[in-house]
């Protein structure tokens, strides 16, 4: 089992939007950053385990956790002219882009917020700190304790 940190825009795709789908389950499209991509096609596996985050919010936090329920596969998306994640250069028989399908597990006690984070010592290699733009990165597992420890402490700031 491996761990990861999967990034929403919470007025796009909320852990509470997750949460609310037939089985708390729903596919996580729109990858278009290679790095992730590979990430989910290469390394992603049922019953990997995911911080889910909040970007592009104020601040952003990790809010809740998930669960990969499924083998990586195409992003169909891409295929849809009409999706806002077309891709022209992706085909049939030649897929850029894939996807899992994540299940909600559950909101943390407590957020944790990108600055707790990164004022952790523990967590100064954490891809999220050191690759911020990424939208998927894996996370070790002693991030993970880490993380799922300060979430059950109210952030102090």
């Amino acid at each position: 089992m491996a761990f990861w940190l999967m990034k929403s825009e919470p007025d796009v795709f909320s852990i509470d939007d997750l949460a609310q789908c037939p089985n708390g389950t729903d596919h996580w499209d729109g990858i278009r950053n290679y790095m992730a991509r590979n990430y989910i096609r290469d390394d992603m596996r049922v019953g990997d385990q995911v911080l889910f985050y909040h970007s592009n919010a104020k601040p952003p936090h990790v809010v809740g956790l998930a669960e990969i329920v499924s083998e990586p596969y195409p992003d169909y998306t891409a295929r849809n002219p009409d999706s806002h994640y077309y891709d022209p250069k992706s085909t049939d028989d030649n897929p850029r882009w894939v996807m899992v399908d994540v299940r909600y597990v559950g909101k943390l006690k407590h957020t944790v917020s990108l600055g707790a984070i990164k004022a952790n010592p523990v967590l100064s290699k954490m891809m999220l700190v050191t690759h911020g733009r990424l939208s998927i990165c894996p996370v070790t597992p002693d991030e993970w304790q880490e993380v799922l420890a300060m979430s059950e402490q109210p952030e102090t700031r």
